[in-house]
């Protein structure tokens, strides 16, 4: 005690406690504000132990004398909310494809609805917006293999595309290297022909040759002059859009292994309401048919 004195500058007694000599510490309380504050936060805090759930136990948790559950608020809002949308899945599952897309007062909320199953289930392979990438189609192009219509939407959704499901579309296109149907120099004649469907350059020569093959082992399923066929998901070869991309190599790949891409099915995994909103959803991104 017999250290201690007032600093000369500021007027504060010290403690006593000095470093490197000259350095002092001075014996200066916070701020009654400040206490004040920290003895509330303390009394505050008991009262929450009190009122909420606060401390582990052995066997859960203390309960508080409000018994208030956080999980129960939660189940509450999850049902308020169920019971706001049913209005809405009431109406998608009495109403029609085309009565839902017909419905401007409807329409909003099924749009909002598909576009999230969209992300949640179909955006990995197609894209968020539907852009598709190789291999997976773009929705935004309004190229359907098998058809644009509400309907035929939905019956992809519902069954897939080569999924196993017994309703699912189920053509697949030649292995035609894979299996020896043609030699590789045929494919590669075929390569060009094809190409000059979309008025790509090819050569010449050998899109002559190719042409009697395509006419034997193609045309039946895309059509004499490669327009495709919906009804058998055979597509257009003369409109430039590719699904497996259209470079030679590319093309020559696809007649070579015949591709076979598969579409999972959703029925069973989507509720019938979910399945009319995702398909009007999908259906609006290319603009349907």
């Amino acid at each position: 005690m017999s250290d201690k004195e007032i600093d000369d500058v500021t007027g504060v007694e010290t403690t006593g406690h000095v470093w490197d000599g000259d350095v002092k510490e001075l014996n200066k309380p916070l701020p009654k504000w400040w206490l004040y504050v920290l003895y509330a936060t303390i009394i505050w805090a008991i009262g929450y132990w009190i009122l909420y759930p606060a401390w582990p136990t052995l066997h859960g948790y203390t309960k508080g004398i409000l018994d208030y559950s956080p999980r129960a608020e939660v189940a509450k809002e999850v049902a308020a909310a169920k019971a706001e949308q049913a209005k809405y899945l009431d109406q998608i599952a009495a109403k029609s494809l085309d009565e839902i897309a017909m419905d401007q007062e409807l329409l909003p909320f099924v749009m909002a609805g598909g576009a999230a199953v969209f992300g949640d289930n179909c955006g990995p392979c197609h894209g968020r917006g539907g852009g598709g990438a190789v291999g997976y189609p773009n929705l935004n192009d309004d190229d359907w293999l098998w058809g644009g219509k509400l309907g035929d939407v939905k019956h992809s959704i519902l069954y897939g595309i080569r999924s196993g499901h017994p309703e699912a579309r189920d053509m697949a296109m030649p292995r035609f290297g894979i299996d020896k149907i043609l030699t590789p120099t045929e494919i590669a004649d075929s390569t060009q022909y094809v190409l000059s469907l979309s008025d790509k350059a090819a050569d010449a020569a050998a899109v002559k040759r190719g042409q009697e093959h395509y006419a034997n082992n193609c045309a039946a399923c895309h059509g004499e002059d490669g327009k495709g066929n919906i009804e058998l998901g055979a597509p257009n070869l003369t409109d430039n859009i590719w699904l497996y991309g259209g470079t030679p190599a590319q093309i020559a790949q696809s007649i070579h292994t015949g591709r076979g891409g598969v579409m999972p099915h959703w029925t069973g995994r989507l509720d019938p309401a979910t399945i009319k909103m995702l398909t009007v959803y999908v259906h609006s991104l290319g603009g349907g048919k």
